[in-house]
C-alpha cells in the first residue's frame, strides 16, 4: 500500500519564497501523516499564471534557487513540485524530489494556447516521457493539459508499467467545468486501468479563480477521494498496486499502450520505507457544491484573494439601492468581513426615495460602514457651467453620464484618501452592451460581477438570501433602473434581460452569428441590434477593471477583439 498526499495550496504569483515555505510546511505535514509521495499543483513555486514575469531572468533564477532550497529539506518522502525550468529555453516543469535532491524533471508536453492560456508564448514543448519506480511501485507524472488529450503522454506512462498517474494542474474554475473535468479523468482512469490523481491549485489570481477539488480515481473510473472546493487542503489517499496489475494481465491493449506515443523511461527512486504499523486512511470524498453555490463561492474566493494579495485593508462600494450593488456588497462582506466594507450612497434629483431606504437597509443588514453624500449641488454646478456651450441642445445621455462621473469622482476620492479598493458593480449584460459609463460607474479597481449576466445576478441574490436574508426583498422585485432621469428603466434602452442574456451568451460564449441566434426564436432585427451594441462598445471594455471569470468566455484575456474594427456581423 502506497500513501499519496495531494496538496492543493493557494500560492501567490511572484511570492516565490512564501510559496517555497508553504510547500515545505505541507511536505512536513504529509510526512508526519505517513505519506510516501506528496504532489503539488502546476507552477506552485512561482504561482500561476506568472505571465510576462517569465521574461525576467531574475524571476526564473529565483524560482530555481528556491526549488533547490526546498529540495535540500525534503527527506523521508518524495515530493512533486511544479516550477519553471531553464535549459536553453523555458519549460513548464515538475521536479521529482527525494532524499534532499532533485532526482528528475518532467517537462509539460501539451501547451494550451486557447481561452485564457497562452503557454506557447513562454514555453518550449517537452518531448521526454518518464515514470518513476520505488521498488515494485511505479508512477507517472504529467502536467495539466497532458491529461486532457487521449493521445498525450499518459499512454506511454501506462505502457511503462505505471500503477498510478499523478497529474499536477492549475485548472481555472468556470461554470460547469468541474463536472466535465471529472468525466474526462474518470474516462482516462478506466480506459487505462490505472489509479489517477489530479491535484489542482486553489485561490484567486487577478481574473482567474482556481477551485481545488483535487481527486483520486480508481482503475474502474470511480471516484475514490475528492478534496475541498475553494479551500487549501491536504488529501491523503492509499493506493494498492495489485488492484492495477490484475486487470492488465487480462487486457493486452492496456499493456501495450499506444505505440505511437513517446515511450517512457523508468527512473529509479529510493525504495519506499516499510510502514508496518501505519493505519489505513479513510478515503474522503468532499461533496461538490450545487452550481449556484459554486459560482457564489468562486466570487467570494476571487474577491478575497484579489483584495488580500494586493494588500488592501478595506473596499468601498457605491450603493444605489439596486440589485447589482447589493449583491456586490454582500459578496464583499462574505469574503472579507463587515469591518472591511464601506458603502456609499450618492443620491441625485432622480434617485427614488425607496432607493435610499433600501441602500440603508442593506448596509444595516450587512453591518457595514455607511455614508450618504448627495450629488445634487455638484450636478447643478456642472449644468450651470455647461449651460452656455450646450445652449440650444436638449438634455440627453450627456447629463446622465455627468451624474455617473460625479459619483465616480467621489468614490475615487474616498479610495485615494483612505486607501480603499473600489469594487465596481456592473454586470456582464451591461458591460457587453455598453450600458455603463466610462469614468463613472466603471471607475474602480475590481469588477466582482464583470462575468455575471443580469439574470444570474438575481439567482445569486436569491441564493444568498436563502442562507440569511440581507438583500431587501423590494430590491429583487423592482424593475432595474440606472436612475439618471425620471422614471427611467433599463428596458427603455435594452431588451428585457430574460431575452437579452440568451442572445449575449450565444454571441459571446458560443460565437454564433446573428442568423444562427435568430433561429432559436429571436427576432433577427433584435439580435442585430444587440450584436451591434456589443461590437461598438469594445473601447469601453478595454478600459474596465479586471473581474472574476465565471463563464466559458469572459471579457478580458478570454476576449481579444480589436477596438478599431470595420467588420459587421449582420448574419448574412
Amino acid at each position: 500500500m502506497v500513501r499519496i498526499a495531494l496538496a492543493q495550496i493557494n500560492s501567490r504569483v511572484g511570492d516565490i519564497s512564501g510559496n517555497a515555505a508553504k510547500i515545505l510546511d505541507f511536505t512536513n505535514l504529509a510526512r508526519k501523516n505517513g505519506a510516501d509521495i506528496i504532489a503539488f499543483p502546476e507552477m506552485v513555486l512561482t504561482g500561476y499564471p506568472p505571465e510576462d514575469l517569465l521574461f525576467k531572468p531574475s524571476f526564473v533564477k529565483k524560482n530555481l534557487e528556491h526549488l533547490s532550497w526546498v529540495a535540500e529539506r525534503v527527506s523521508g518522502i518524495t515530493a512533486i513540485v511544479g516550477f519553471i525550468d531553464r535549459h536553453s529555453d523555458l519549460y513548464n516543469a515538475a521536479a521529482v524530489i527525494s532524499e534532499k535532491r532533485i532526482v528528475a524533471v518532467y517537462y509539460k508536453h501539451l501547451l494550451p494556447n486557447y481561452s485564457v492560456f497562452d503557454e506557447e508564448r513562454y514555453f518550449k514543448t517537452g518531448t521526454e516521457n518518464k515514470v518513476f519506480s520505488t521498488g515494485e511501485f511505479i508512477f507517472g507524472v504529467n502536467i495539466c493539459e497532458d491529461i486532457w488529450h487521449p493521445s498525450g503522454p499518459l499512454s506511454g506512462q501506462v505502457a511503462a508499467g505505471s500503477h498510478l498517474i499523478i497529474n499536477i494542474s492549475a485548472s481555472p474554475y468556470q461554470q460547469g467545468k468541474v463536472e466535465q473535468k471529472e468525466r474526462m479523468l474518470a474516462s482516462r482512469a478506466s480506459d487505462y486501468a490505472v489509479f489517477l490523481c489530479h491535484v489542482n491549485l486553489v485561490g484567486g489570481q487577478d481574473e482567474l479563480v482556481f477551485d481545488g477539488q483535487s481527486v483520486l480515481f480508481g482503475p474502474d473510473g470511480k471516484i475514490l477521494a475528492r478534496a475541498k472546493p475553494f479551500q487549501e487542503d491536504l488529501l491523503l489517499v492509499d493506493v494498492d498496486p495489485e488492484v492495477v496489475e490484475k486487470p492488465r494481465i487480462l487486457e493486452p491493449r492496456i499493456r501495450k499502450g499506444d505505440l505511437s506515443q513517446t515511450p517512457a523511461t523508468i527512473i529509479n527512486l529510493p525504495a519506499l520505507k516499510t510502514r508496518k504499523h501505519r493505519p489505513k486512511v479513510g478515503l474522503r470524498v468532499e461533496k461538490r457544491l450545487p452550481e449556484i453555490a459554486e459560482v457564489y463561492q468562486a466570487l467570494i474566493t476571487g474577491t478575497h484573494d484579489y483584495v488580500e494579495k494586493n494588500g488592501f485593508q478595506k473596499v468601498i462600494i457605491g450603493l444605489s439601492g439596486g440589485i447589482d450593488s447589493a449583491l456586490t456588497a454582500t459578496i464583499a462582506v462574505d469574503s472579507l468581513g463587515k469591518e472591511r466594507v464601506v458603502g456609499l450612497f450618492m443620491p441625485s434629483r432622480y434617485s427614488a426615495e425607496i432607493s435610499g431606504i433600501d441602500a440603508k437597509s442593506l448596509a444595516e443588514n450587512l453591518g457595514i460602514e455607511y455614508h450618504v453624500i448627495p450629488i445634487e449641488k455638484i450636478f447643478r454646478l456642472y449644468l450651470e457651467v455647461l449651460q452656455e456651450p450646450f445652449s440650444g441642445r436638449k438634455p440627453d445621455i450627456t447629463e446622465e453620464n455627468i451624474q455617473a462621473r460625479i459619483r465616480g469622482n467621489i468614490i475615487m476620492a474616498f479610495s485615494n484618501k483612505f486607501g480603499y479598493l473600489v469594487l465596481t458593480t456592473g454586470n456582464k449584460s451591461e458591460i457587453a452592451t455598453g450600458y455603463c459609463t466610462l469614468y463613472g460607474d466603471m471607475a474602480g479597481g475590481f469588477a466582482v460581477l464583470k462575468d455575471i449576466p443580469k439574470t444570474l445576478v438575481y439567482r445569486l441574490a436569491e441564493y444568498r438570501n436563502g442562507i440569511k436574508p440581507v438583500i431587501p426583498k423590494r430590491v429583487l422585485k423592482r424593475p432595474p433602473s440606472a436612475e439618471l432621469r425620471f422614471h427611467q428603466k433599463d428596458t427603455d434602452t435594452l431588451p428585457d434581460y430574460a431575452v437579452l442574456d440568451p442572445i449575449l451568451k450565444a454571441y459571446i460564449e458560443e460565437n454564433r452569428s446573428p442568423s444562427e441566434i435568430a433561429k432559436s426564436g429571436f427576432s433577427l432585427k433584435l439580435v442585430r441590434k444587440v450584436v451591434s451594441l456589443v461590437d461598438r462598445n469594445e473601447y469601453k471594455r478595454r478600459q474596465a477593471p479586471p473581474g472574476i471569470k465565471i463563464t466559458s468566455r469572459a471579457f478580458g484575456k478570454d476576449w481579444r477583439l480589436p477596438i478599431t474594427n470595420a467588420f459587421k456581423d449582420n448574419g448574412e
